[in-house]
């Protein structure tokens, strides 16, 4: 087999230490040798002079978790560091230790049998930071909420079939005042605001109930920890909007497309950058966020076209975006997603519609474009003949007699 690297090594990380062993082709034999270092800064430049000694070009790791980025922070201003995913870099079954994985991750590196996997630059990995920690705080705020109406239901009173959001201005109001001990369904109905559209008599049965002592001290429990967590999230919408204003006009060109916000331009340009060269295709960063099918054929027949795995954040994000773009009348993000909804269903149709919102804004940034909506009609002026047939054919199957 052709040896790409000559010089090169490979690295099995964990959170402690690091594996490494340096393969040198010479005279058509191969040297090795393997050390080990710990994973602290003082380990990793002892490991970055002795793979400079070696005048090693390349060294591939192991994506595992998040003990690899230590490793590649540092390694990387010193030669050309190559994240490989765990899952394609797996040795022979029975074969299993640190110095055989590190020599065979070394092996793939000489042989360039790995494809690198994205590594953002610095200040796009500090944003995918910023934008997930808020996502898994929203999380954990709905968790809480959660839990608070689980708190209530012992309690015989249900704030969610008078209100939509629990947490929105006359569900908080409610919930204070439960919290310091009302119990009287009159005094609770008052608070309601004059918008809710639920009648007082069906409210005030919604909020009669049994509430205790230990009932109130785990409202205001989590209604402390929902505070402070809002507190955190406003504090990181503070600094994503001071990180993302070197890049208002991307942001601008993804906001017009339809279904995507703020917050949605925020994580896609986190989780893929603004510089598209890393992607030669819009097919491969579809393909890299999980938004096509796998390839899994055998014997002549596809056993499945279920999505690939992928970026979830990301993915997650678009989908949600597809829903969103749905409910944009006049568009040619909902007409693609009404055409695939009658013959795939509306799941499918969401995961189509999130991959065209992908190609979408990767077009925009790469291009610098600003985004021309098709129209609604787009697929019926693309093939007019093709679409009079089907409404004929559709005619006749009603027993109506059509002569054109």
């Amino acid at each position: 087999m052709e040896v790409i690297h000559k010089r090169c090594a490979g690295g099995d990380v964990d959170a402690k230490r690091i594996v490494v062993c340096v393969r040198i082709a010479r005279d058509r034999r191969v040297h090795r040798e393997t050390r080990t270092f710990e994973t602290t800064t003082k380990g990793l430049l002892a490991l970055a002079d002795w793979l400079e000694e070696s005048r090693c070009t390349h060294i591939l790791l192991e994506s595992t978790g998040v003990y690899w980025r230590p490793v590649y922070h540092i390694l990387s201003e010193r030669l050309t560091v190559v994240l490989a995913n765990a899952a394609e870099v797996k040795n022979v079954p029975g074969r299993k230790s640190d110095v055989n994985d590190a020599t065979w991750i070394a092996d793939l590196m000489a042989h360039g049998l790995m494809r690198g996997s994205f590594v953002p630059p610095r200040s796009t990995q500090e944003q995918r930071d910023l934008t997930r920690t808020r996502k898994q705080l929203v999380r954990e705020v709905v968790q809480h909420t959660q839990r608070i109406q689980k708190v209530l239901a012992d309690a015989n009173i249900n704030i969610s079939s008078i209100v939509t959001d629990t947490l929105g201005r006359s569900g908080r109001a409610i919930l204070d005042a439960i919290a310091v001990g009302e119990t009287d369904p009159e005094k609770l109905v008052c608070l309601l605001n004059v918008r809710v559209k639920k009648d007082r008599l069906t409210a005030r049965e919604a909020l009669s109930g049994r509430v205790t002592e230990h009932h109130r001290f785990m409202v205001q429990l989590h209604l402390r920890q929902i505070d402070a967590l809002q507190a955190a999230i406003g504090g990181l919408d503070t600094r994503l909007q001071q990180v993302f204003t070197a890049h208002r006009d991307e942001m601008q060109r993804l906001t017009d497309i339809p279904g995507v916000s703020q917050r949605t331009a925020e994580i896609i340009l986190s989780e893929i950058g603004t510089d598209m060269r890393r992607f030669e295709t819009a097919g491969h960063l579809r393909s890299w966020a999980g938004l096509c099918p796998r390839l899994d054929e055998s014997a002549g027949k596809r056993r499945s076209t279920r999505v690939r795995n992928g970026n979830v954040w990301l993915k997650t994000t678009l989908v949600q975006a597809a829903w969103a773009a749905m409910r944009k009348k006049d568009t040619y993000l909902r007409t693609q997603f009404l055409r695939l909804q009658t013959r795939r269903g509306p799941k499918k149709a969401a995961v189509a519609v999130a991959a065209s919102i992908l190609t979408i804004s990767y077009n925009l940034l790469r291009d610098g474009s600003t985004y021309q909506d098709l129209g609604p009609n787009y697929f019926d002026e693309r093939d007019r003949s093709r679409v009079a047939k089907r409404l004929l054919r559709r005619l006749t199957d009603l027993g109506l007699d059509v002569h054109v």
